[in-house]
């Protein structure tokens, strides 16, 4: 059984899903995504132990040794991806039940946790496959069900936003296709580890430079890189919170996996930041989504839309990350990728058990939340000092490392524009503390705290938002690994 666990961690939440459908029982289908979920996360575990232990697993779907057959590939990389996503979907279903009866008609409860964990499936497919077209494929799945997840908003500008994102996501994933099917044309492979070895015969070809600007567009899309967000807003505004906190976690950071995969494993790092000028434009978009997004957040009336331009902005951070395309850079990266990850989904969850309680997440209706649900706004506040890089949260960790990594490069002003963008963040986080602990609650209103039930996973991201704040050598000590390994430095 042991051997199967590569394929075990999609296969599992990929049957799953039409279970759902057909069962239709709230309890029972609730009961089933819940102990799917748990499980691919276990599964995660297990798989990244085994990395750790003895270095790169293979495994070869139907006995078909690549590249002929379709390949798994975990490293360093793909475990600690693998990990977040499938803690962060088990921790949001747990809170999840609650909040769902509030914001999802009864007679699409099946069909919201059919679509969870098919997006679930593509999301963890995304990550293992060595197969490009399977990349493809699982980035349908994902997206697809990602957009019936978005529609089922109570606010009908949910469908809006859900065919916003189509279109957009429709475009990306048409550019990643058209790269993967150039690079097709070009090696006569689809196996990632085989393409990286017949792309340096013909890195200097035409067709592969337009592989690549195709590629980067597509995945920036996917990942919401400024200017390229436009989908992002909207989509977590209006999606329900559950879905919100799940797509807030996982979605962009699987893209991010995937840029990472595709310049750094398929095209090389000579190919990718000295050939093409892939680090000037990651730094410039970057720097630009820090400051611009966080300003439009600052003038935002509802917090899951001020926090959904603030992620527009997080993203940058990791880009950065990237751009500076040093070990101490991508190590912030790839770090930042799972505790933005950890503190958004920690914000959008808070959100959601205000929603549930006043029926709104407007700033102005937060008034005096600071009193009547103390545990709530404590977390958000927690969540909030981590946006910020507060010493002692995720936040602060990633920072630092960004900006170590700046002065490391002698771009100084770029660690001075780093700190300073935080500031930014004081100034959209402070807005809605003032409001829940500042003003007094309407006369009238009665509010009471949050069920257990979403307590306790807030609770849970609120703890791991602190320990690994505190003790950064699990997450930073793999990311560094990963960072070594995409830069040729070492085994995983």
């Amino acid at each position: 059984m042991a051997d199967q666990l590569p394929v075990l961690q999609v296969l599992t939440p990929l049957l799953a899903a039409p279970l759902c459908a057909l069962i239709r029982h709230r309890g029972a289908v609730h009961a089933l995504s819940l102990a799917v979920c748990w499980t691919t996360f276990a599964i995660a575990v297990m798989l990244a132990i085994r990395v750790i232990d003895g270095g790169v697993i293979s495994y070869a779907l139907g006995g078909w040794e690549p590249p002929i057959g379709i390949e798994y590939r975990l490293d360093a990389l793909t475990v600690f991806v693998l990990v977040l996503v499938s803690a962060i979907a088990a921790l949001v279903l747990t809170y999840s039940r609650v909040s769902l009866e509030v914001e999802v008609p009864y007679d699409r409860y099946h069909l919201f946790h059919t679509m969870y964990l098919l997006s679930l499936a593509g999301l963890l497919g995304i990550t293992i496959t060595g197969d490009l077209f399977n990349v493809f494929v699982f980035l349908e799945i994902s997206a697809l069900s990602g957009y019936v997840l978005i529609s089922m908003g109570q606010d009908r500008r949910a469908l809006t936003a859900a065919f916003q994102y189509l279109i957009m996501g429709t475009i990306g994933a048409t550019f990643i296709l058209i790269g993967i099917g150039l690079m097709y044309m070009m090696t006569g492979t689809l196996n990632m580890a085989d393409m990286a070895v017949r792309l340096r015969d013909v890195a200097e070809m035409r067709t592969v430079l337009v592989a690549f600007g195709f590629l980067t567009v597509g995945i920036a899309i996917k990942m919401a890189l400024f200017p390229l967000h436009q989908w992002l807003p909207n989509a977590y505004t209006y999606a329900p919170s559950v879905v919100t906190a799940f797509f807030a976690g996982t979605a962009t950071k699987v893209s991010v996996y995937v840029l990472l995969r595709f310049s750094m494993t398929v095209f090389g790092f000579e190919f990718s930041f000295e050939t093409m000028p892939l680090p000037a434009i990651l730094m410039t978009l970057a720097v630009a989504g820090m400051f611009s997004a966080s300003l439009v957040a600052i003038f935002q009336q509802d917090v899951k839309r001020l926090l959904a331009y603030s992620s527009v902005a997080q993203i940058g951070y990791i880009a950065l990350g990237i751009s500076l395309a040093s070990l101490t850079g991508l190590t912030g990266g790839i770090v930042h990728l799972a505790n933005h990850a950890l503190m958004k989904c920690l914000l959008f969850c808070a959100m959601g058990c205000v929603f549930l309680r006043v029926g709104s997440t407007r700033v102005s209706d937060m008034r005096g939340l600071g009193r009547q649900m103390p545990l709530t706004m404590a977390a958000f506040v927690l969540g909030g000092l981590s946006l910020i890089g507060v010493p002692l949260t995720v936040g602060f960790v990633s920072k630092w490392y960004l900006v170590v990594a700046a002065l490391e490069a002698g771009y100084w002003p770029v660690a001075a524009l780093i700190l300073a963008s935080s500031l930014l963040a004081v100034v959209y986080v402070w807005r809605v503390v003032e409001v829940a602990y500042f003003e007094p609650p309407p006369e009238g209103r009665e509010v009471r705290e949050a069920p257990l039930s979403m307590l306790a996973p807030l609770l849970v991201l609120s703890a791991s938002t602190v320990y690994f704040g505190i003790d950064s050598e699990l997450t930073a000590g793999v990311a560094r690994t990963a960072a070594s390994v995409l830069l040729g430095g070492g085994a995983p």
